[in-house]
This record gives C-alpha cells, structure tokens and sequence, in this order.
C-alpha cells in the first residue's frame, strides 16, 4: 500500500480506487508516509479528507432511513409468518432463520454497491432455489442431514452476503478483508443494541406491573421477536452511517483477549492431559471445539487488523502466533478423536461434516501460522496474513453447499 500511494501519488482516480479497496489500511499507510509527501498539494487534500472530524452524529439521508424502516418491517413480518399463516414453528424457525435477514442484507447491500443488475437477479434466483430446498426436505426429527442442513444454510447465506458486500465480485480484488471487518463491527454494533434494548425492555415490563398489567406474554411475542428480526438491520446501517463509532473496537477487543486466549488454551491443555479423560468419545468435545477454532481465528484477524507495523508490535504478532500453534495442536487432537470415531463406529452425516471442517480450519490455520512465522522472523509485511484470512472464505462456502445440497441426498435424508 506505501508503495502503491507513493507511485501513484498524482493519480486521484488511482487513490481513491485504492482508498474504497481497504479503507483502515490506505488510512494507516497514507499517515505514516505524510511527513515525507506534506508538501504535495493531492496529499494535503487527503490528509483533510482522512482527519476530518464531523460534528455530531450521522445518519444517513432520509431515503436510507426509510429503506432500513422498510426493511426492519419486512423482516419483523417473516419473523412472525407462523403466527399470522398458522404455520408451525418447529417446522418454520430451523428451516427458514436465515432467511429473516440474511436476504434483506443482501438486498441492502445489492443497493448500496451497485451492484450489476444479471449479478443480483443469480442472488435473488440462488436465495429462493435454497428457500425451496430446505422446505422440500423431508421432515423427521431424527434426521442428521436436516439439522445440518438447517446449521448451514445460514452460513452459505453468509457467503452469498459477502459476495453481494463485495460488489459482486469473486476475483482476488474482491474486498473480503472489509467483510471480515464489517462481520466485527456487526457484532460489536448488535451487542451495544442488545444491552440498551434489553435494559429498555426490563423498565418497560416493571413500569406496567406497578399499574398492575402484565404484558410479557405479548412484549416477547410481538416485541422481542420484532426487534431481534430487525436488529441486525438496524446495527448494519448504524456500522455504515458511523464507520468510526466502532471501527476501533473489534481490534482493541481482539488484541486484549490474545494473550488470555493463549494462556487459557496452554492450561487447558496441560489440564486435558492431567485429567486422563478419553476425549475420543466425548461428542461435546468436538462440537465445543469447532466454535472455539472459530473464535481463534477471528482474534487472529482482528488483532492483525488493528496493528500498524511489524516492528511496533512485534510482542503482539508473536502472541498471535503462539496462539495460531497451540490452536493446531488442539484442533490436532480433535481432528485425530473424529478420524477414531470414524473407524470405530464408521462413517454418518455429523462425522463426516465435522471432519470436513475440521481439515479445512486446520489448513487455515496452518496458512496463517505461516504467514504469522515470515511476519515475525523476517519482519515482512503484515497484508498476506489478513488476505490468508479473507482468500479461505470462498473455500468455507463451497463446503456449505455440500453439507446443505448433496449431504441429504448423498445420505439418504438420514
């Protein structure tokens, strides 16, 4: 990126190409290299354009708040469709969940970066192809593939959201590592809105039992569920309308619970062996590590996210690192308890879909210990670790689409 910005340095279309690209990295290169380009007359513009302090809060013109209105509304109505067409929620809910928002996003974004028209109509024909299937499968509480049909089709919505978030595009110039940023931030924005909304609703059901109403039954069934529907919508436009209200904070989280993360793993280890427990046939075991690998790997990004240089955060880049090794022995042992089960008690749909994510997190994690390892011995720069954090996402995608599309049929809806 400094050598990009210092190369094109009178090229405005170049820069601002750059600048919608990666808007934290070209930030934190265009600071650092400033004292030496000051006396450049595009360079003082960009500088005012990067430090300029708005007064006040934005947000957003009245169009976008009456497309967001809208939005949260339709969402509030698929949320509540068992209840107005008499459907029945143990069938609706684990089908359809990820069709209560995740559609909507993909629609907010389509709009929002233009995205091309054939491009949308794919989207649109994919997100109704999938909403078919899930409801054409069969239903039987005790079908393996169901379930984890229901778990994934979530996270290839997720995928198809981050295609749309991208402008549509899959070539390597797509900006992944502003959808991973952007997952942070949601995050980050849902939990602010969760506290303040739940603080409002403890106020809001005392205040009516001091009058003498009761009104939980009706509050969780029409507010609670209306406002969880709507809420990733609502924290999605506030991360848009406010980049720098949480922009800052998924890094500093991220690089504050490192060093705990990696003490926690080295004790729980230590702990694991202590115990004597047979963990091969412990099933929680393998399902709790999965979310853990998860959270790891999310620590790793956003820590790397709010670093600024190798040589300032040298300590920082080598905690990550340990971590990125203790986490591969952990998932180690987990992926060796799930190959056990498997040649103990052979092959089913959850063994064989844990095990293909967990040869595709440990190949992640192996990339971002590389990239981590050239980071802090050779002092290289820090962007091939986060691109090895944002090139994998397809990868994740395409084995969402086997476990939600072929899992069924490859097992006989078992």
């Amino acid at each position: 990126m400094h050598n990009d910005i210092l190369a094109h340095l009178d090229n405005p279309q170049y820069l601002e190409q750059l600048y919608r690209a990666d808007k934290p990295t070209f930030r934190k290169a265009f600071d650092s290299l400033y004292p030496q380009i000051e006396n450049n007359l595009l360079a003082k513009a960009w500088h005012e354009r990067l430090n300029y302090s708005q007064d006040g809060l934005l947000w957003g013109t009245t169009h976008d708040r009456m497309v967001v209105l809208l939005a949260s509304v339709v969402a509030a109505l698929l949320a509540k469709l068992p209840a107005i067409l008499s459907l029945a929620p143990d069938y609706y809910y684990p089908r359809n969940i990820g069709f209560i928002a995740f559609p909507l996003l993909i629609g907010y974004f389509a709009w929002k970066q233009t995205v091309p028209r054939q491009t949308g109509i794919v989207l649109a024909v994919l997100m109704g192809l999938a909403a078919v299937y899930i409801n054409w499968l069969p239903q039987a509480p005790t079908s393996d593939t169901l379930i984890l049909a229901c778990l994934h089709l979530p996270l290839w919505l997720w995928s198809l959201l981050g295609i749309t978030f991208t402008g549509g595009r899959l070539r390597r110039d797509a900006n992944w590592l502003g959808f991973l940023r952007y997952n942070g931030e949601l995050v980050v924005m849902t939990a602010v809105l969760l506290l303040a909304c739940g603080l409002a609703t403890a106020i809001t059901i005392n205040l009516f039992n001091l009058i003498g109403w009761n009104i939980i039954d009706f509050y969780s069934n029409y507010v609670v569920i209306c406002g969880l529907a709507a809420l990733p919508i609502v924290a999605t436009y506030l991360t848009q309308v406010q980049p720098a209200l949480v922009g800052k904070v998924s890094p500093v989280i991220a690089r504050l619970f490192s060093p705990f993360a990696l003490v926690m793993l080295l004790i729980y280890l230590v702990a694991m062996i202590a115990s004597g427990k047979n963990l091969y046939h412990d099933r929680v075991f393998l399902l709790l590590f999965n979310g853990l690998l998860i959270g790891v790997m999310a620590l790793i990004f956003f820590s790397v996210a709010g670093t600024g240089s190798v040589h300032q955060n040298r300590v920082q880049l080598l905690i990550l690192f340990l971590l990125s090794i203790v986490t591969i022995l952990v998932n180690g042992i987990a992926l060796s308890a799930i190959l056990f089960r498997i040649a103990e008690w052979g092959i089913t749909p959850n063994r064989a879909a844990v095990l293909g994510s967990n040869v595709l997190i440990i190949c992640h994690l192996l990339l971002v210990g590389f990239r981590l390892w050239q980071a802090t011995t050779r002092r290289s720069d820090l962007s091939p670790i986060s691109r090895s954090m944002a090139y994998f996402l397809p990868v994740y995608s395409a084995w969402t689409v086997i476990v939600v599309f072929v899992f069924p049929l490859l097992f006989g809806f078992k």
